[in-house]
């Protein structure tokens, strides 16, 4: 596993018909948004690697489209057959996450600059939906100083490379964490943040189990059940810190059940 995510992505490539997008729609004044259109960054920071992110919910709708805030079509998607008479509800999609190697942070705001983006669609009754949504480059910063069962340990994505892998019994891991104050030091732009949550997700390696919570902005720290820990030998956990302005930073390590 490359990293965790988040999201849930909705399957629907194979009925999406990839169009040339109208540079704008006809609308009215009675336009009301989505019950959820939200567009944001995630940042793996332990990976080092970026992606852009869409969540969208509402009414049924049989197409819609992302404009950049040069009013530019970055998306338009739109239902065939059966699915467009159907309608769909609800999406959820992440861009491929090339590493900083290959496509530096530079680079990648660059392709999305901040500003106001636009999320525009028709209903199934022919409504016009529309969510407008500011997206700075103000990331906050990863979490940190992690320690499992009051051991520190090192973030990484490569169990392997850390010196010492710290060792947890059968019984409940407490994994915490620092608070997330500031925004990102070195990648995106500096600024203020207000976190809203933070997700912690814990997967047991070579098996299907995950455990994923989200948790308030006060909380530092979750505690991993017993019956989770016994699914598992080796476990990866990730923190991620959600920021009022809903750009994301996560970071990983790993822990591991002591041998008999």
């Amino acid at each position: 596993m490359k990293h965790f995510t988040n999201l849930s992505v909705v399957a629907v490539a194979t009925t999406f018909a990839a169009l040339a997008a109208p540079t704008s729609w006809a609308g009215d004044e009675d336009e009301i948004p989505f019950d959820v259109g939200k567009l944001f960054f995630q940042l793996n920071d332990t990976d080092g690697d970026l992606g852009f992110h869409m969540k969208l919910d509402g009414e049924p709708w049989k197409r819609t489209k992302v404009e950049d805030p040069r009013g530019r079509t970055i998306l338009y998607l739109l239902p065939r057959g059966r699915l467009r008479k159907q309608g769909l509800t609800e999406l959820a999609f992440e861009s491929a996450e090339p590493g900083f190697d290959e496509l530096s942070p530079a680079e990648f705001f660059a392709r999305f600059p901040a500003g106001e983006y636009e999320i525009e669609g028709r209903t199934l009754t022919n409504e016009e939906r529309e969510n407008e949504i500011m997206i700075t480059h103000v990331l906050p910063a990863p979490p940190q100083g992690f320690k499992v069962n009051s051991m520190p340990v090192e973030a990484t994505s490569d169990c392997e490379e850390l010196p010492v892998v710290p060792e947890v019994t059968d019984g409940p891991v407490v994994l915490r964490w620092e608070e997330v104050m500031t925004s990102h030091l070195t990648i995106g732009k500096r600024g203020p943040i207000e976190v809203t949550r933070y997700e912690v997700a814990v997967e047991a390696e070579d098996t299907e189990y995950k455990l994923e919570v989200n948790l308030p902005p006060e909380t530092t720290s979750f505690t991993v059940p017993a019956g989770f820990i016994g699914l598992g030998d080796l476990f990866k956990f990730q923190v991620l810190v959600t920021d009022a302005g809903g750009n994301e930073t996560s970071s990983e390590s790993c822990f591991e059940k002591a041998g008999d």
